[in-house]
C-alpha cells in the first residue's frame, strides 16, 4: 500500500501479532481451547468490577453526549448481563468441537476423498456500543481456531479495553495459548474501522456489524482492497397477524417481540390481515401502548421497513400496516425489509404454510417472536454476528462452526491422512 494512514499502520501492527499467533492456536487441542472459554467465565465474575466501572466511565461519557433510548440499553452492562455472558462462555466451552476431518469416500486409482477444516487464520471484526459482542466475537474465533483483531467505536471502548485486559488475555495465557491471539485495535478513531478491512493479507476476512450505512460502506471499501466480509447491516423483524391467528396468542407475541428496543431481532412491522384489521388493531394497539410503543400508523411519512433501532431518537417505534394475505404479507417481508426475520400468527396450517413457502429471509417462525434468532436462542452457543447475505455460506446466527475454510485432501487408499 503506498498512502499508508497511521491507521493503517496501526491495523496492520495488530494484523501481524495476531497472524503470529494463529498458528499456534490453529495447532492447539481442543482441551486448552475449551480451557481458556472456561477461564474468560471465570475471570470475567472475578474482574466484574472492573469491567463494571469501565462501562459506567462509557455509560456517563454517552449520556453527556446526548445517547440515549436503545443506543444506550446496547452499552449497559451489569451484573445480570455480565453473570449471563459467564454462563454462555461456560456452555460454550462444554460444546463439542467439529470433527477436524471428514472421510467422504473413495476415487478412482486407489486414492481416498477427504474433507478437512482449517481456520482462516486472522479474522477482523468491527462492532458498535455493545461490550458483550467483544466477548461474543473473540469466544467464537478462540473457539474456530481463528485469531481476531476486534475494533470497536469510541463508545464502548473502555468496556471493550477492560474485556481484553481482564479477560480475554490473561485466560488465553492461563491455558497455554498465545496471549496475542485477540487483538484489540487501541483508541477509536473512526479511520481505524476503515484500515481494519484493507489488510488483505494480514485480515483476509472481517465481521462487519453496525449501522446500515456504515457497514455498507465498510464493505465496499473491503470489496476494493480484496477483503472478504461477514456484514450484518440491517435487521428489523416482521411480525404477520393472520385472520385466522388467536389473538390473545398476537398480543403475547407483540409484547415478547419489544422486550428490548436497541437489538436487530426486535418487532419492527407489525401486519394486520385485512379481513381483522379494524376489529384486531385496537387490541394490538393497546399492546404496543403498554409496552410504551408508539405506532406508525399508515399513510407512513418512511419506507415501510424503516428500522426503528437505528433511529435513536424514536426507536420506541413500531410501523403497523394492512396485508392482503400470507403471501402478500411475506411479499412486503421479502420486497421491502432487510430479510431478517419475518414471522406469522396464525391456528391455520395453510396459512402458515403459505407464509413460510413464500418468506425467503433469514429467519422464518410461526406462532413465535423474530427475538429467537440468535445464536444462543437458536444454537446454545454465542453468536458472532447475522448474516443476511443472499449468496452461499452461513446465513442467520454466525458461529465457530462457520468460521473454518473446506480443505478437499486426496491420499492413497490405506495411508493414514485424516
Amino acid at each position: 500500500m503506498t498512502d499508508r494512514t497511521p491507521a493503517d499502520a496501526l491495523v496492520a501492527a495488530c494484523g501481524a501479532a495476531a497472524k503470529e499467533a494463529a498458528g499456534p492456536l490453529a495447532r492447539a487441542e481442543p482441551t486448552a481451547i475449551d480451557a481458556a472459554l472456561r477461564g474468560m467465565a471465570d475471570l470475567l465474575e472475578s474482574a466484574a468490577g472492573q469491567v463494571l466501572a469501565a462501562n459506567e466511565a462509557d455509560m456517563t461519557a454517552a449520556r453527556q453526549a446526548g445517547i440515549g433510548g436503545a443506543l444506550l440499553d446496547r452499552l449497559r452492562l451489569d451484573q445480570a448481563r455480565v453473570a449471563d455472558m459467564a454462563r454462555q462462555l461456560r456452555i460454550l466451552a462444554g460444546t463439542a468441537h467439529p470433527p477436524s476431518s471428514t472421510p467422504l469416500g473413495e476415487l478412482p486409482g486407489g486414492l481416498r476423498l477427504i474433507e478437512r477444516r482449517r481456520p482462516v487464520g486472522v479474522i477482523g471484526a468491527n462492532f458498535e456500543a455493545r461490550p458483550n459482542v467483544t466477548l461474543d466475537i473473540a469466544s467464537q474465533l478462540v473457539k474456530s481456531g481463528n485469531a481476531g483483531v476486534l475494533r470497536t467505536g469510541s463508545a464502548a471502548a473502555r468496556s471493550a479495553r477492560a474485556l481484553v485486559d481482564a479477560v480475554i488475555t490473561p485466560a488465553l495465557t492461563a491455558a497455554g495459548l498465545p496471549a496475542a491471539a485477540i487483538q484489540l485495535v487501541p483508541g477509536a478513531d473512526r479511520e481505524t474501522a476503515a484500515a481494519l478491512v484493507r489488510q488483505p493479507g494480514l485480515i483476509p476476512l472481517v465481521i462487519l456489524r453496525g449501522s446500515g450505512e456504515v457497514t455498507r460502506t465498510l464493505g465496499q471499501e473491503a470489496a476494493r482492497h480484496g477483503v472478504r466480509t461477514l456484514a450484518h447491516a440491517d435487521g428489523g423483524g416482521v411480525l404477520y397477524v393472520h385472520a385466522g391467528a388467536d389473538l390473545a396468542k398476537a398480543q403475547e407475541i407483540v409484547e415478547r417481540s419489544v422486550d428490548r428496543l436497541g437489538v436487530c431481532n426486535r418487532l419492527n412491522l407489525l401486519l394486520v390481515d385485512e379481513a381483522i384489521y379494524e376489529r384486531a388493531l385496537p387490541e394490538l394497539l393497546a399492546t404496543l401502548e403498554k409496552a410504551g410503543i408508539e405506532p406508525s400508523l399508515p399513510p407512513h411519512d418512511h419506507p415501510r421497513g424503516y428500522e426503528w433501532a437505528l433511529d435513536s431518537e424514536r426507536a420506541a417505534t413500531v410501523t403497523v400496516d394492512r396485508a392482503a394475505g400470507p403471501a402478500a404479507a411475506a411479499g412486503i417481508a421479502n420486497d421491502e425489509t432487510s430479510g431478517l426475520a419475518a414471522g406469522i400468527v396464525t391456528e391455520d396450517r395453510a396459512a402458515a404454510e403459505e407464509f413460510l413457502a413464500t418468506y425467503t429471509g433469514t429467519g422464518a417462525f410461526w406462532n413465535a417472536t423474530t427475538r429467537l434468532l440468535d445464536g444462543f436462542k437458536l444454537l446454545q452457543v454465542p453468536e458472532t454476528g447475522i448474516n443476511i447475505d443472499r449468496v452461499p455460506g452461513p446465513r442467520g446466527p454466525v458461529t465457530f462452526r462457520d468460521l473454518y475454510l473446506r480443505q478437499y485432501v486426496v491420499v492413497p487408499d490405506g495411508h493414514g491422512a485424516g
